[in-house]
């Protein structure tokens, strides 16, 4: 099992590397090259830089990502594919996307950007807390529990 991280906006990278640092679970962060950084990373986690396209990353982790997997991201796009190749999806908010949530997801999104191209305003996401921040941590441990 290997978890990626769809990292450029990931407000839980830290998180993430220590949670899977005791049991050395390899991570692999893909972002595009304008985050990058010459920070050391701990032996377990790698770093995989991807051009500036709007899905470069999405489509790196896709091309990476095997059943059994976990792939944590916030689009609900890259989670549609990933289930569709047998991964376990995760948000950084601390839920899980399942083939039972994603249709209701996606048609959300895309009545979202229908409002907006027709010049409404939709509201964007709510300050991530660190309760978030803490719920996830508990939700990923409990997930890669389960998992091994």
């Amino acid at each position: 099992m290997k978890i990626y991280v769809d990292a450029d906006a990931s407000p839980v990278k830290n998180i993430i590397i220590s949670e899977t640092k005791p049991l050395q679970i390899p991570v692999v962060f893909v972002m595009s090259f304008s985050h990058y950084s010459n920070q050391t990373e701990e032996n377990h986690v790698e770093t995989i830089y991807v051009d500036s396209g709007a899905d470069s990353a999405d489509y790196r982790i896709m091309k990476l990502a095997k059943s059994g997997d976990i792939v944590i991201t916030q689009d609900y796009g890259l989670a549609s594919l990933a289930l569709g190749k047998g991964c376990i999806v995760l948000h950084h908010k601390g839920f899980q996307y399942t083939v039972e949530n994603i249709d209701q997801m996606l048609t959300m999104r895309h009545a979202n950007a229908k409002a907006r191209k027709a010049g409404h305003r939709t509201k964007g996401p709510k300050a991530f807390t660190d309760e978030d921040r803490e719920h996830f941590r508990r939700f990923l441990r409990t997930t890669i529990l389960h998992t091994l």
